[in-house]
């Protein structure tokens, strides 16, 4: 619809420079600049390639964006920002481009949650949010367990891991086994074609007297690496299909039993699951599963969706914009550790603060897309 909002979404959290452009609940456009290959051969995400990549790709990115979408920046609505949590230089060249096209447009600036846009992304492929909501995000830095009653406004969490997250367990076990990075494609990959029953590896608090809905992957990453080592030390191979599945087993059982349970407890009769290990094979056809038998509805976003992206910005963008949330003003700054309970960062006079510079549009109309 022509009257909808039309919002530009910018995430920079990690090591993918993702814009988005958003009308509504209808994506136009998905572009995404990843730094994957240059960290591959660290292991692991280097903070300041990741921010230097960002400062390379945004333009070419935004750029993208707009053709794609087939808008001129003039037509926006606003700008939204992933303003944390993540890597605290990485976020700042996200919040400072937006910052910059949203005064050089005379746009509103929306700094969003990074966590509350992985829910709110699922609007993009099946439609409004549920009020409440429960998801259940997993990726590689975060493992929580959300309810959302207005994903604006109030975010609830539940649960969360107490060390290691799901995907940090995935990527530190492909490197016990020399898969290379990022573990989870691989080890997914890998996990078909093994027994995930082969080897009995713990789930992390699953005791009756253990929390809930939190989560704890560290002492099965111990307990893998370990047995790997064991076998090692003996002069065996190791069954790495077989390990794969059953780490991979040891991992979604313990998510979606837990949410679940989460469901039941609270009286929501669905489960959104978002972050880049909902992308994990195994986890969505267990999840579907147990929501089946439990009559639990199961919202999934295609993979693409679940890794970090500028659409899932741009999506809780246009989410503010429809509900009238106030937009963030001049002094929106990163926050490494944005709890998730703020799903966004709004100012104390931004809308003011944003239309006090008309003339912003003289100075720089030559430097914007048209």
């Amino acid at each position: 619809m022509a009257d909808e909002p039309l919002v530009l979404g910018i995430e920079t959290s990690c090591d993918e420079t993702g814009v988005g452009i958003v009308r509504g609940t209808t994506l136009l456009a998905d572009a995404v600049a990843s730094s994957v290959d240059t960290h591959a051969r660290f292991g692991g995400v280097v903070p300041e390639i990741a921010s230097r990549a960002h400062l390379e790709a945004m333009v070419p990115t935004i750029e993208r964006a707009l053709n794609e979408a087939g808008v001129g920046a003039r037509d926006l609505d606003g700008i939204a920002v992933t303003a944390g949590p993540g890597l605290a230089g990485a976020l700042l060249v996200g919040v400072s481009a937006a910052k910059a096209y949203a005064y050089a447009l005379n746009k509103p600036l929306y700094g969003v949650n990074h966590l509350a846009s992985h829910i709110c992304v699922d609007q993009l492929e099946h439609g409004p949010l549920p009020e409440p909501t429960m998801a259940l995000l997993v990726s590689g830095g975060h493992s929580s367990l959300l309810l959302a009653p207005d994903i604006t406004a109030d975010v609830r969490p539940m649960g969360a891991t107490i060390d290691d997250a799901a995907g940090e367990a995935f990527d530190k076990i492909a490197r016990v086994l020399d898969l290379g990075f990022p573990g989870g494609p691989v080890i997914d990959r890998l996990a078909r074609e093994g027994n995930p029953e082969a080897i009995a590896f713990p789930r992390g608090l699953s005791g009756a007297k253990d929390p809930a809905y939190d989560f704890s992957f560290s002492g099965l990453k111990t307990a893998v690496a370990r047995w790997i080592e064991a076998k090692r030390a003996a002069g065996e191979e190791v069954p790495v299909r077989d390990v794969a599945a059953s780490f991979q087993e040891a991992v979604v059982d313990v998510l979606t039993r837990k949410a679940v349970r989460a469901c039941k407890d609270q009286g929501v009769d669905h489960l959104m699951i978002g972050g880049g290990v909902a992308a994990n094979s195994r986890l969505r056809a267990l999840a579907e599963e147990r929501c089946e038998r439990a009559g639990i509805r199961l919202r999934v976003p295609r993979p693409k969706l679940c890794t970090d992206n500028g659409a899932m910005v741009a999506a809780l963008g246009a989410e503010m914009v429809a509900r009238n949330r106030p937009a963030s003003d001049w002094e929106l700054s990163a926050d490494s550790s944005l709890p998730v309970t703020d799903p966004h960062v709004p100012g104390t006079d931004s809308v003011g603060a944003i239309h006090d510079h008309d003339h912003v549009h003289e100075v720089s109309k030559d430097n914007l897309y048209s």
